[in-house]
């Protein structure tokens, strides 16, 4: 994707930088880190649709892209925008597309940020956006405006479709109401989002979940195919959540980055006003409308008591 868009946009040297020390994604010497393990050690490994078991960013992309990557190393990234700005302007008169770029300290990001003010492209995590806005800042484009998030009272609701083990965890500590999925009887239909709407007892928060250790989920993708599998749950979190927000709960808390994308695309949301920070890198969201609260997180972020944090922030049930 990165390529198709550096040639839509006939650009080079694109940026690519998944680090976000804030929670613990450094990239050095071109591999990516989960704080002090290689991604391939961290438990990504185990993703049951992109298991990461290589660390180097520069080989995972030079697989998937036409041209090897270039690589600026931190190094150079820690003598600053300008040291950073003439690395990429060698790699753009070498025609090279992408260019791994290490950042193991906010402030990386930040000169990283500066170096790339007229780029036309960046990729990579969040984190990569952070040394976006004083760009913006400098030349009176940014328009400081309020908080415009709202809290809701009614009823939330959790849905979690992240096998992490950040997010196992997440569900164990839990202290509401569980409710798993069973896969099997979803595959098979006896199961839907219909009928577990129905069935859900009106109580605040229930936690609706589908995660299971690596295992487990190796074996159902060998009965069931990895893509039916993966369709057929995210197809279901996102009919149950229009089911639920439908039946009045405003307050959803989403776990998992595919689970997220298919309750968004499901309820047709496009825009979000952004609120305070639940935990690094996850944010309290409200649609435009004000008529929902809503906490997206991947897989492998947020503490162990994520859940109930969010839930708190997105507004207090009956208040």
């Amino acid at each position: 994707m990165a390529e198709a868009l550096a040639e839509a946009l006939d650009t080079h040297a694109v940026v690519v930088c998944p680090a976000f020390p804030t929670t613990g994604r450094t990239v050095y010497q071109g591999h990516l880190f989960v704080f002090d393990k290689l991604l391939n050690e961290s438990g990504l490994q185990n993703h049951p649709l992109n298991p990461m078991t290589d660390a180097d960013i520069r080989r995972w992309l030079a697989m998937q892209s036409k041209d090897s990557p270039a690589h600026v190393s931190h190094a150079v990234v820690a003598q600053g925008p300008q040291a950073i700005a003439a690395a990429l302007q060698d790699v753009q008169r070498a025609n090279t597309r992408l260019v791994v770029v290490d950042a193991i300290v906010d402030n990386d990001l930040r000169a990283i940020g500066q170096a790339c003010a007229q780029a036309k492209l960046l990729t990579g995590g969040s984190g990569i956006a952070l040394g976006l806005p004083e760009n913006f800042r400098r030349n009176n484009l940014l328009r400081e405006s309020g908080d415009n998030f709202t809290r809701q009272s009614s009823s939330g609701i959790i849905l979690c479709g992240s096998c992490s083990e950040t997010t196992r965890q997440q569900i164990k500590s839990y202290k509401g109401p569980h409710f798993p999925v069973d896969v099997p009887s979803l595959m098979n239909g006896s199961v839907t989002a219909e009928s577990v709407a129905t069935q859900l007892p009106a109580v605040d928060a229930p936690l609706i979940y589908s995660s299971a250790d690596p295992d487990t989920i190796k074996a159902l993708q060998a009965s069931y195919g990895t893509e039916a599998l993966a369709m057929k749950i995210e197809t279901f979190f996102g009919d149950l959540a229009v089911k639920l927000v439908t039946a009045g709960r405003k307050r959803m808390v989403v776990a998992g980055g595919e689970t997220s994308g298919a309750v968004i695309s499901a309820l047709g949301l496009q825009a979000f006003n952004i609120g305070p920070e639940i935990d690094p890198g996850v944010p309290a969201l409200s649609t435009i409308d004000n008529s929902l609260a809503v906490a997206l997180k991947s897989g492998n972020f947020g503490s162990e008591d994520f859940f109930e944090k969010a839930l708190a922030m997105l507004g207090n049930y009956g208040e």
